[in-house]
């Protein structure tokens, strides 16, 4: 049969038709077979470059703010998961003793509780080396009454007799730290004026306690 005959038409054109049908196949499913990888390829590279989980350990926050002085409750405290990369050293953690114990100073909601923000179980535990805990009391317990466990003060010792000048005051001891208010409802309280415990050195304790037997007592409460 010659290529012009009447009969080949029909099944050339048939034979055309299934061709591009089969091209226009093969095409799409390359197309949709190169999206996929491409697809694939995009999930890896984001999962390659997303960071892992950190590491998270639990600890001790403070649940309100929290001033210095009062009794930590198991009401103050509540546990948060931390990164470990930003766990500071010292940090308390459940089940660590700090119920009951002093703040040394003011603590915001969500702060972070470490060991150096809380007194020990004993007034010198918490002291720097070679440091004391100094009992003195100071005239004015109004002015006593205003510190916390944790602030700085000076000490001025004036001289208690009548004759004294007023330049005669002066620093017994400067910068230390009150360790502890005992309350004022206990014996020896704010009745005849008001009992401090400080942190100092023996040589300033020493010189507090001869400045207690001739000296009125005053303090002055510094930034930190």
């Amino acid at each position: 049969m010659t290529p012009n005959h009447p009969m080949s038409t029909p099944l050339t054109e048939s034979r055309r038709r299934w061709w591009r049908e089969l091209r226009r196949a093969a095409s799409w499913h390359r197309r949709l077979l190169a999206a996929g990888l491409a697809a694939i390829a995009v999930a890896a590279g984001i999962q390659a470059f997303d960071p892992p989980e950190p590491v998270t350990v639990p600890v001790l926050v403070a649940a309100r703010d929290l001033v210095a002085g009062v009794p930590l409750s198991a009401g103050d405290l509540e546990v948060r998961a931390l990164p470990e990369a930003l766990v500071p050293l010292g940090v308390l953690r459940p089940g660590d003793d700090a119920v009951g114990r002093l703040l040394t100073g003011a603590v915001r909601a969500g702060e972070t509780l470490t060991d150096v923000r809380l007194l020990g179980s004993s007034l010198v535990d918490g002291l720097s080396a070679g440091a004391v805990a100094t009992p003195v009391r100071v005239a004015d317990a109004s002015a006593a009454g205003l510190v916390r466990p944790g602030d700085r003060v000076d000490v001025l010792a004036t001289p208690a007799t009548l004759q004294a000048e007023a330049s005669s005051t002066r620093v017994a001891a400067s910068g230390v730290i009150v360790v502890a208010v005992p309350d004022p409802a206990t014996p020896g309280g704010f009745g005849d004026g008001s009992l401090l415990v400080l942190a100092t050195s023996p040589e300033t304790a020493a010189d507090l306690a001869a400045a207690t037997v001739t000296s009125r007592l005053s303090i002055i409460v510094r930034g930190s």
